[in-house]
């Protein structure tokens, strides 16, 4: 539109745009076919697309709001243009599920691979950084799982759905506070170690040593702190 055309007590174009009020019947007939065709659509593609998404299962549901959007709204889209593409996503999907299915190289390639982002009590930190994942996001995980130690967890996983898989060990062992540094009231409800015993800041290698100069064997850091139990 020209600037000159634009007014803002032009109610009709504000609420009908350009078209006739007719239009508006069209547009309720055009979305309700094309959201029944769209649930079809959904349920063909696997009961996958309801919970956690792959990273091509993200790509198609986004494509779909894209194809579905304008020949709900403009009139000069034809409805059968937009289920063809429809049919085409349909067709992508199943076909490189299969294939998923079939070859492993194909699935890592595709849905990308699991990472072991803690190790027997420690961060892996270049797993993470690869993974980007910051070292609050993943004691936000651990506490919303009630672990609060983080030399608990022998395993954790992102796997490649984005899904954290965790494993913890039955024996309780010292080891770096997964709590945030800003509620220090919650720290002291924590039981510490014995003195001697510290966990890197860092990483969360814990060791038993009276000088906290010394630098971190797992990442050279040194940041030492009291390490609970």
């Amino acid at each position: 539109m020209k600037k000159e055309e634009i007014h803002f007590d032009d109610w009709k174009r504000i609420l009908l745009g350009n078209n006739p009020p007719e239009f508006l019947i069209e547009v309720f007939f055009r979305s309700l076919l094309i959201l029944l065709f769209f649930l079809v659509i959904v349920r063909l593609l696997g009961k996958r697309m309801n919970g956690q998404l792959t990273l091509t299962e993200m790509a198609v549901m986004l494509t779909l709001g894209a194809i579905i959007s304008p020949i709900m709204q403009l009139p000069d889209r034809g409805i059968l243009l937009g289920v063809m593409v429809l049919v085409c996503a349909l067709s992508f999907q199943r076909q490189l599920t299969r294939l998923d299915f079939k070859s492993k190289r194909v699935e890592e390639i595709t849905q990308g691979k699991e990472s072991l982002l803690i190790e027997d009590g420690v961060l892996q930190l270049e797993a993470m950084e690869r993974a980007r994942i910051s070292k609050q996001q993943l004691f936000a995980v651990l506490r919303s799982h009630k672990i609060f130690n983080v030399n608990k967890v022998e395993r954790l996983y992102i796997e490649a759905c984005g899904l954290f898989s965790i494993y913890t060990a039955e024996d309780e062992k010292p080891g770096l506070s997964a709590f945030p540094d800003t509620d220090p009231e919650v720290h002291s409800l924590q039981p510490a170690a014995a003195p001697a015993v510290v966990a890197c800041m860092n990483c969360g290698n814990t060791e038993q040593m009276e000088d906290q100069k010394t630098p971190c064997p797992v990442c050279q850091e040194v940041e030492w702190t009291q390490a609970v139990c």
